[in-house]
Order: structure tokens, then sequence, then C-alpha cells
């Protein structure tokens, strides 16, 4: 199925999704690589307020390249997911809607992700110029001397992406491979 999903995203939105549907999803997403899920994560651990509210949220692990003269944004493709998995779990509990990234998850975010009722969707590796099209606006919220991996707030416009793992805990990155193989037996 393909559907169209704004943000902030819904637990009815999320409950919907299939893995290997498809999706334009419009709205507002975070940017945050490793280095920020780890002050995100420090900060929740001491009991302070986190610089963006994470409740239906999706973030997607990006760090986009600067923007040239007249661009909203540089190439903003995906970056691996894995890295971000050791703090996943936690801001699933802070109701985190939906990841955007690439690549596996672990199994201890699949269970996050079924208990919270989360999605992750996957980006296309190497499409980083296609997807920075879908970007309307940029904004710098917190750690700039981050640079790249400083949280940003995007509004983005149709982008294109894939559920990868649903809600359920069903994961195309296992589930994929051996539909091809079926299929391309005949």
């Amino acid at each position: 199925m393909e559907y169209r999903l704004q943000t902030p995203l819904t637990k009815t939105d999320a409950a919907k999704l299939r893995a290997g549907d498809t999706v334009l999803l419009s709205g507002t997403v975070y940017t945050a690589r490793d280095a920020a899920h780890k002050r995100l994560c420090a900060l929740a651990d001491a009991g302070e307020a986190l610089p963006v509210d994470v409740r239906g949220a999706v973030i997607y692990y990006a760090g986009p390249t600067p923007a040239r003269p007249g661009e909203v944004i540089g190439s903003v493709g995906p970056t691996t997911s894995g890295r971000m998995d050791a703090y996943a779990p936690a801001l699933l509990r802070m109701d985190l809607a939906g990841m955007i990234g690439k690549g596996a998850r672990s199994e201890a975010v699949v269970a996050a992700m079924r208990e919270s009722g989360a999605v992750y969707f996957a980006a296309i590796g190497g499409a980083g110029a296609l997807i920075a099209s879908c970007v309307e606006r940029a904004e710098l919220i917190c750690w700039p001397e981050l640079g790249s991996e400083a949280v940003r707030r995007l509004t983005v416009r149709e982008l294109p992406l894939i559920v990868a793992i649903d809600s359920t805990g069903a994961d195309l990155y296992k589930t994929g491979p051996a539909a091809y193989r079926k299929a391309a037996q005949g």
C-alpha cells in the first residue's frame, strides 16, 4: 500500500502501516545522528527537558551538507541506523513515533518499537540530492558545534520512504531477501 502521512504521527497512523508499504511523508522531521542522540539521552537521564518534543515526532538519521546559495539544504541522505541503536529505545519510551535511516535495527530497538507502536522508515541511500528536493525549510535547533550532526528541524513535503519495520515488529530486512529469492525462482 502507499500512504500519504503528515507529522506528528499518531498511533493510528503507525498501526496501519506494514513492512513494505510506501509512504510520502510531509510535515516536520528532525535530523539527528549519534552525537546528538547521545546528548538527547544524557539530558533525559539527567531529568532535563529536551530541545525538541519527541512525542509523535520522526527523527531522520542524517547529517545534511551545507546548502548552496539559494538552496534550502544540501544533500541529506540517510546514515546507517545501527549507530543510533544504543539510544533509540530511550527515545521510543518518550513516544518517538518514527525513525528514518538505512539498514537493519537491533532486536532491542524492534522490541521497543513494538512496545511503543513506532515505525522505522528506510530512505534510499545515495539519493541525498533527491531527498533534499523534498525539504521546504531547514532550521538549526541546537548544538551547532556538531556541524552536520546538529539537530535540525526540516519541513518536508512528500518525502518518499519505505516502511522497513512496522509497529508489530515485521521487518523487511528479514522477510525481503527470502521473498525476493522466491520470486526470482519463479
